[in-house]
């Protein structure tokens, strides 16, 4: 038996009927983009919990985020990676900001402009307040790789909690999900801001949308605190 298949299969999380339905609620109402933001000078004010999505070029962010909110256009997808060039904030019934990050990694874009929105980025990420969580996006098919983990460095080191999420599932036979999943949690245990369970996704099979939307709603204010 190879040391990947002796590893843990990664825990997911188990949701209530309640909590399902709370997070269907939460997207089935309003949810509209609030603006773009290319510098941290511009980015609103921390009133409300705020949570991202993280991950390399075409990982498969805003195609998440439509899929979620069941709005096709409204987070832009591309094939082309690099396509998400600022840090473009959605207001999710007044409850939760959802920020869709720049990918990092490949990107067909200018050497400088990929820098600053790096830089703007990592900053966002080491000192923004009221960030409750980061989605670290993980496409399936590629699993982990050093940039991700670089990220995740980062944020072990700022004491942000996040959460991965493996995207494109329905791209990859079961038998490989399942080495994936079982390498994912190895790195997730190393660790200490990793959230120890793991989100299992697609965007176009609907596969998981339910389990995150759930998550999600647990970080979000409640109906009546508003």
């Amino acid at each position: 038996m190879s040391e990947i298949e002796k590893a843990p299969l990664a825990t997911t999380p188990e949701f209530s009927d309640t909590q399902i339905e709370e997070g269907r609620l939460l997207f089935a109402r309003e949810v509209t983009f609030m603006l773009s933001v290319v510098n941290l000078e511009s980015l609103p004010p921390a009133d409300r919990p705020e949570i991202c999505f993280a991950g390399r070029s075409n990982v498969g962010k805003s195609s998440l985020i439509n899929a979620l909110t069941n709005r096709k256009g409204l987070a832009r997808a591309s094939n082309t990676p690099g396509r998400t060039r600022e840090l473009n904030y959605f207001n999710v019934d007044d409850r939760l900001n959802l920020v869709d990050l720049p990918g990092y990694g490949y990107a067909r874009a200018p050497k400088t402009e990929i820098s600053n929105w790096t830089r703007l980025t990592r900053a966002f990420l080491r000192g923004r307040a009221g960030l409750r969580r980061v989605f670290l996006l993980i496409d399936s098919r590629h699993g982990i790789k050093p940039t991700d983990i670089e990220l995740m460095e980062m944020l072990d080191d700022a004491a942000v909690t996040y959460q991965l999420v493996l995207t494109k599932i329905d791209k990859i036979k079961k038998t490989e999900l399942e080495k994936v999943m079982r390498r994912t949690s190895r790195t997730i245990n190393k660790r200490p801001a990793a959230h120890p369970e793991l989100m299992v996704t697609s965007s176009e099979k609907k596969t998981g949308l339910d389990d995150l939307r759930a998550e999600i709603a647990t970080l979000a204010l409640p109906p009546a605190a508003l």
